[in-house]
């Protein structure tokens, strides 16, 4: 019970400082260097450091894109400090604000929301490009980006845990997306999660990995959220796309949708992607 107090505590402050941050972005231009990351609200640990600069063996900023009715500091509270450690440069947002909670706006708006962060990252760190990792939504919705925004000049790597890429079939899938955000309002990014909707037709329509972008799936036979959890998995050539299912690897590893943000198996995958050119390898990822 305080377990779900504490949680369901969190998740309000967050809704509380993301709608007084978002009141002050007509002031974003007179804000300092890397001012625009006190807007985001509380970041995970190891996220959202401004003075943090690219080095040559960690080139790329790592931008953490959570999923629906998620926070940054919630969903990325695992894997942020790990790649801190690792002598990443690590940064989180949060986005598509609604009644319903977090990430349940148009995911249109959200992705124009992310194309502005990156866009800031880039020059604060004075970067070319960033790598992305995306859980749920969060792992979708940056395709809509690197797509129709522009994004697949300025992204090396999309890694997506769990990434809802093909929607999920019927209430089954979308009930665990709801669940939270089901008494707060109308979610408009769940209903654009479900498997045919228009914004699906049209984000696969025609080639589905796009540009120079590296793109690396993890899924979870046990996912419960992405019905079938095949639904993630993306079509393009091998070089450029790999489809990985945790359990081929883990078996014993029983994780679902929500954990697998917390799964340190899951973790492998996402450091061999972002150490190596191309997507992750994951003969080469498990034995490292």
């Amino acid at each position: 019970m305080k377990k779900c107090f504490v949680s369901v505590f969190s998740f309000l402050v967050a809704i509380i400082f993301i709608i007084s941050s978002n009141g002050t972005v007509k002031g974003a231009a007179s804000l300092p260097p890397g001012g625009f990351l006190a807007q985001q609200g509380p970041p995970p640990p190891g996220a959202n450091d401004p003075t943090c600069r690219p080095d040559a063996a960690h080139p790329e900023p790592i931008i953490l894109v959570p999923g629906t009715f998620e926070t940054m500091e919630r969903n990325w509270a695992n894997l942020s400090p790990l790649l801190a450690a690792k002598g990443y440069c690590v940064y989180s947002l949060n986005y598509g604000l609604s009644n319903a909670g977090p990430a349940s706006g148009p995911i249109e708006d959200s992705a124009a929301e992310l194309a502005a962060f990156i866009d800031n990252v880039l020059k604060h760190t004075g970067a070319k490009k960033v790598s992305i990792v995306g859980h749920s939504q969060g792992g979708m919705m940056p395709r809509y980006y690197i797509k129709y925004l522009g994004g697949s000049k300025k992204v090396d790597d999309l890694i997506g845990l769990v990434p809802s890429n093909h929607g999920t079939i019927g209430v089954a899938g979308l009930s665990g997306l709801t669940s939270l955000g089901s008494g707060l309002g109308s979610c408009a990014a769940c209903d654009q999660q479900r498997t045919g909707s228009d914004f699906l037709r049209k984000l696969n329509a025609g080639d589905e990995t796009p540009g120079s972008v590296s793109y690396t799936v993890v899924a979870t036979s046990n996912d419960e959220v992405v019905v079938p959890y095949t639904s993630s998995f993306l079509g393009g050539p091998s070089q450029q796309v790999k489809n990985i299912t945790l359990q081929d690897y883990y078996p014993l590893d029983q994780i679902e949708h929500q954990g697998i943000s917390y799964d340190p198996n899951a973790f492998t995958f996402v450091y061999d992607a972002l150490a190596h050119e191309g997507p992750a390898e994951p003969d080469r990822a498990v034995t490292q």
